[in-house]
């Protein structure tokens, strides 16, 4: 897998909550490096809390500690690199802390850093636990709002999900279900979309994306009858898109647009809300769904799930979806770095 190699620059993986299971799939995904052909990535995290961790779960994963990402590769086959961020208080597995809240975003805060840099190829994000985070005072959303912050973007990003042959993109993302109707607008359907069809250009080589546009009510509102949403707001947005040269259809009613006959004729769906577009992709690929957030400065990924509090520290929790969006991360990171050195888009 030449191409998931950016330019011999690391993948800066995030610690996540560090109650969670982000410290044992981190630990995994090293432990597998060669089975599944894992990219290099240094691992902003505490390295006692990681020895004590490898030690309780009886897994052989040596660490080495690193002050420049740029050691990373070169150790990587032999051991796991570590930039250090220091845990305040002592973790217990599944009992999150907010005095570690500033730790967490510590690790978030420098693996942006350094892509932004130039020092690392694009970031990962472990998850994180945003109740522990609000108890010091955290006022974002969720992760890839602030991220937006921390790229110095006004508007709200775009959170693509993918997986199990599947790609849905999010018009609203951390909001309660009530709050929808009102949050939508044309614009926002419109930014959203052209945002999600550049994307896919740019970062997943498709030359002429084609999306499909989710209905919000059943049966696309039944001309109105079932609300008006699709007439008032997503059919105009459909129509602006159309107007600018995008390939988008719908407004499409939600209950038939994934399966599988659906599925083969677009590249991604725009879905009005969180659970529309998480429950068919969850449903499909719930191991190895990836999160991608569009318009950055940098490359973005994650797993698609949370910190699993339930398992934490048992060392039952699967790396697959983080080992995908490993994946995910360095193939973007190379084909930009291909695109900016003139190569092949």
């Amino acid at each position: 897998m030449s191409g998931d190699r950016p330019s011999g620059r690391p993948l800066a993986l995030t610690m996540g909550e560090p109650a969670g299971i982000g410290g044992e799939i981190a630990l995994a995904a090293w432990r597998d490096r060669a089975d599944r052909a894992v990219p290099p990535f240094v691992l902003l995290d505490d390295p006692a809390r990681l020895a004590a961790l490898a030690g309780s779960l009886g897994w052989d994963v040596p660490l080495v500690t690193v002050a420049d990402p740029a050691e990373a590769p070169g150790l990587f086959g032999s051991a796991l690199p570590v930039l250090p961020v220091a845990l305040r208080v002592p973790v217990r597995y599944g009992q999150p802390d907010p005095a570690n809240g500033p730790a967490v975003l510590e690790s978030i805060d420098r693996a942006v850093a350094l892509c932004r840099e130039g020092r690392a190829a694009a970031v990962v994000t472990n998850p994180i636990q945003k109740s522990a985070l609000y108890a010091t005072g955290f006022r974002w959303p969720g992760h890839t709002e602030y991220l937006a912050h921390l790229a110095g973007q006004a508007e709200e990003p775009v959170m693509l999900l993918e997986g199990g042959g599947l790609r849905v993109v999010l018009a609203t993302i951390h909001i309660p279900l009530k709050d929808v109707p009102a949050a939508l607008s044309t614009a926002g359907i419109v930014r959203v979309a052209t945002a999600t069809a550049a994307g896919l250009t740019a970062d997943f080589g498709v030359a002429r994306p084609r999306l499909a546009v989710a209905a919000l009510n059943p049966h696309a509102g039944e001309s109105g009858s079932l609300g008006r949403e699709e007439i008032e707001i997503i059919a105009p947005a459909v129509a602006a898109l159309q107007a600018v040269g995008i390939d988008a259809a719908g407004p499409l009613p939600a209950d038939t647009l994934f399966h599988p006959g659906a599925r083969s004729r677009y590249d991604a769906v725009v879905c009005m809300y969180h659970d529309q577009a998480l429950i068919p992709l969850k449903t499909l690929d719930f191991e190895t769904g990836v999160n991608v957030t569009l318009g950055l400065p940098f490359v973005r990924t994650s797993p698609d799930h949370g910190t699993a509090l339930g398992i934490a520290g048992t060392g039952t929790a699967s790396a697959s979806s983080l080992i995908a969006a490993l994946h995910t991360a360095a193939r973007i990171a190379a084909r930009r770095a291909a695109r900016q050195d003139g190569g092949a888009p």
